[in-house]
C-alpha cells in the first residue's frame, strides 16, 4: 500500500511540475519554473512598435526593476489575448491578467468614461491629459472596482483622425453617405451620425480587411495607429481632425490584483503611470513623424481644419442624454 501512495505522490510532484514549465495557461497569475518568479500576461490589441507597445515595454522594464524581477510581464501585442471587449471581459472573469485597454470600449463597462470620447470636446492632447490626470480622472479610476477591475493609470492612444478611399474630407458635408467603421463608442457613433456618415462598430482586428475589400470606405483613429496597422495601403486621404482624445488604461484582473502584496501592488501601479507616460510620448512622436512619412509615399493630407464648423454640426447629436452634462462641462472647462 505504501508503494502506491509514494508512486501516486511521484506522478502528483511530475504533473505540477509540467504545469509550472508550461507557466500555468491564461488563468490567474501564472509562476513560472523559477521559485517566487509571476508572469503576468498583458495584452493589448496593437503591434509593439506602436505606442501602447511603448506603453506595454516601459510597464514591464519598470515593474521587472521594483520587484527584482519576481514580477514579469509576457506581452500579447496584435490582439494575442483576443480584441479589447473580449479581453475586458476575460480581466472581469479572471482569466486574463491585464490589458491596456483604449478608451473606445471602456464605456461598454464603465459608461462615464464614454464622455471623454465627445467628438470637439478636448482642444489637443495636453488639455485632455490635464482632466485625466486630475480629480475627474482619479473618479473615473475608481469606478472600474465595480467591475471587477482595478484601473492604475490613463496612458494615450492619441488624438483620432479621419482616413477614407473616398474624397478629402475638409467640411462635415463630405462626411455625408461616407462609410464610416467607428469603435464601439456610444458618444462617437452619436457623434459621427449626426455630422451624416454612414457609421457602424467593427472589432479592431477586423478592420484592415474590412476596408481593403471596401465594406468601409474609411475609419479614424490615431496617427501611431494608423501607421501600425498600415491603413495607408488601403485608403487614400487622411484628415488631421482631432475630434476625439483617445485613452488608454492600464487594467488588471481583480482576481489577480487580490493575489498581489501590498507592495507589489504600489510598484504595479508606479509602473503603470511610466508606461502610461510612455505611451503618451510614442504618440505625440507618431504625430510629427508619420504625417510627413504618409505624404511622401503619397497620401493626400488635408491639414486645415475648421474644428468649430465640425463641432457645431455635431452639437445635435444628444451627449447631455447619453452622459452627466455637470461630467461633461467639467471636463472640457479643465485649465
Amino acid at each position: 500500500m505504501k508503494r502506491v501512495t509514494d508512486m501516486n505522490r511521484r506522478i502528483l510532484l511530475a504533473g505540477a511540475g509540467v504545469m509550472a514549465l508550461m507557466g500555468g495557461g491564461f488563468g490567474r497569475l501564472s509562476k513560472t519554473a523559477a521559485a517566487g518568479t509571476r508572469i503576468i500576461k498583458l495584452g493589448y490589441i496593437l503591434p509593439k512598435e506602436s505606442q501602447l507597445g511603448a506603453g506595454a515595454a516601459a510597464f514591464a522594464k519598470e515593474l521587472a526593476a521594483r520587484t527584482e524581477g519576481r514580477l514579469r510581464v509576457e506581452e500579447y501585442p496584435n490582439s494575442g489575448l483576443g480584441g479589447e471587449v473580449e479581453m475586458v471581459k476575460a480581466m472581469q472573469a479572471g482569466t486574463v491578467d491585464m490589458g491596456l485597454i483604449t478608451g473606445a470600449p471602456l464605456p461598454n463597462f464603465v459608461p462615464e468614461v464614454g464622455a471623454v470620447n465627445i467628438p470637439f470636446l478636448f482642444t489637443d492632447a495636453i488639455h485632455a491629459q490635464k482632466a485625466l490626470d486630475g480629480p475627474i480622472g482619479a473618479e473615473l479610476l475608481a469606478k472600474f472596482e465595480a467591475k471587477d477591475l482595478v484601473a492604475l493609470a490613463w496612458g494615450e492612444n492619441g488624438m483620432r483622425h479621419i482616413t477614407n478611399s473616398k474624397r478629402p474630407i475638409t467640411m462635415p458635408d463630405d462626411l455625408k453617405g461616407l462609410k464610416l467603421r467607428l469603435p464601439q463608442s456610444p458618444a462617437m457613433l452619436a457623434g459621427f451620425k449626426a455630422l451624416g456618415a454612414d457609421v457602424a462598430p467593427l472589432p479592431f482586428p477586423e478592420l484592415y480587411a474590412a476596408l481593403e475589400t471596401g465594406r468601409f470606405d474609411g475609419q479614424e483613429n490615431p496617427i501611431a495607429t494608423i501607421a501600425a496597422a498600415k491603413f495607408p495601403k488601403v485608403q487614400k486621404y487622411l484628415t488631421l481632425s482631432g475630434h476625439v482624445y483617445d485613452p488608454a488604461v492600464f487594467l488588471v484582473s481583480k482576481d489577480a490584483w487580490e493575489d498581489f502584496s501590498p507592495e507589489d501592488r504600489d510598484a504595479l501601479k508606479t509602473a503603470a503611470k511610466i508606461g502610461a507616460a510612455a505611451s503618451r510620448k510614442a504618440a505625440a512622436e507618431a504625430e510629427t513623424k508619420y504625417v510627413a512619412q504618409f505624404k511622401s509615399e503619397g497620401m493626400q493630407v488635408v491639414e486645415q481644419v475648421d474644428k468649430a464648423k465640425f463641432a457645431i454640426a455635431a452639437k445635435d447629436a444628444g451627449f447631455d442624454k447619453l452622459f452627466d452634462p455637470t461630467l461633461i462641462a467639467r471636463l472640457h472647462d479643465v485649465k
